[in-house]
């Protein structure tokens, strides 16, 4: 017996033929059906490209996947808007502009490794650690900036930020729906960790979102703090050593070292012109810490 198939209650009955139709009727119909398939960049651009394709003696299947291709490109071009919108990333850079010969204890292949986000599809993390002002947080947004252009949900707070979202879902009886809430993202970035000591309280509220994140979706931290002081971070070297080692148990750990950018700005800038000593002189324009 064949199979019966029903048509949708929105299609009028002669949807699909259009043998013998006039032009203006063709393009009703495919306005139509653009309408119906929610591909508004189809509706725009068919005609441009079907002229193109006559012009030009495209197969039937050239111009469909050219037409489908506009259509693709817009949708992934609207995504990454939205998911960069969503990442909260205080400002955009990218890894092109940061200056790695100013990081010689960078490697560029494990730089252009991160950059290709394989990491993330295997729930690895990735901890930056190093003094002030050598890049850290700079290297952060790039990566998480090439993330989001990867198609990741992305999310990016400072170490503070994310103690205060924790802490307030606790105190509101709602941390292990928070916590859930947190997975559909791919990449946590969490920056600074180390500047401000957290208190009993805020550490342990740290632990369990590394621990749920262990394993399961990836987590990005940059520290002014080598591993050998967490224990000042968290107030206890027990706790410190337990969320060290889900950290880097899966992960890339790269020291960045080095004088801070603002500092070489500076003294490059005075040996120029010593007379600037005594100017204001603006910001540096290298990597954010």
């Amino acid at each position: 017996m064949s199979p019966v198939i029903t048509r949708g209650a929105d299609l009028p009955a002669d949807a699909g033929h259009v043998a013998g139709r006039s032009s203006s009727e063709l393009v009703s119909h495919i306005a139509y059906l653009a309408r119906v398939l929610k591909t508004p960049i189809i509706g725009r651009i068919w005609a441009e490209l079907a002229t193109q394709a006559r012009e030009e003696h495209w197969s039937h299947e050239e111009y469909l996947a050219a037409v489908l291709a506009r259509q693709v490109a817009d949708r992934e071009a609207n995504g990454t808007q939205i998911r960069l919108a969503g990442a909260h990333f205080p400002q955009v850079k990218t890894l092109e502009e940061f200056n790695v010969d100013h990081q010689p204890s960078l490697r560029r292949d494990v730089l252009a490794h991160l950059a290709g986000c394989a990491y993330i599809g295997r729930a690895d993390n990735v901890v930056l650690l190093g003094p002030p002002g050598v890049g850290k947080t700079h290297l952060a947004l790039g990566l998480g900036l090439k993330a989001v252009q990867a198609g990741h949900a992305v999310l990016f707070d400072t170490a503070i930020g994310w103690i205060t979202r924790l802490r307030d879902a606790h105190t509101e009886g709602r941390l292990a729906a928070e916590l859930k809430r947190l997975r559909r993202y791919r990449l946590l970035i969490i920056d600074e960790v180390g500047y401000i000591p957290f208190d009993s309280a805020a550490a342990n509220l740290f632990f369990q979102l590394v621990s749920t994140r262990y394993e399961q979706g990836s987590m990005m931290i940059t520290s002014n703090m080598p591993f050998g002081r967490w224990g000042e971070v968290f107030g206890d070297d027990i706790a410190a050593a337990a969320m060290i080692d889900r950290l880097v148990h899966h992960a890339e750990v790269i020291t960045l070292a080095g004088d801070s950018y603002r500092t070489r700005a500076r003294r490059e800038l005075l040996a120029r012109d010593p007379a600037a000593a005594t100017r204001t002189t603006p910001p540096a324009t290298g990597p954010t810490d």
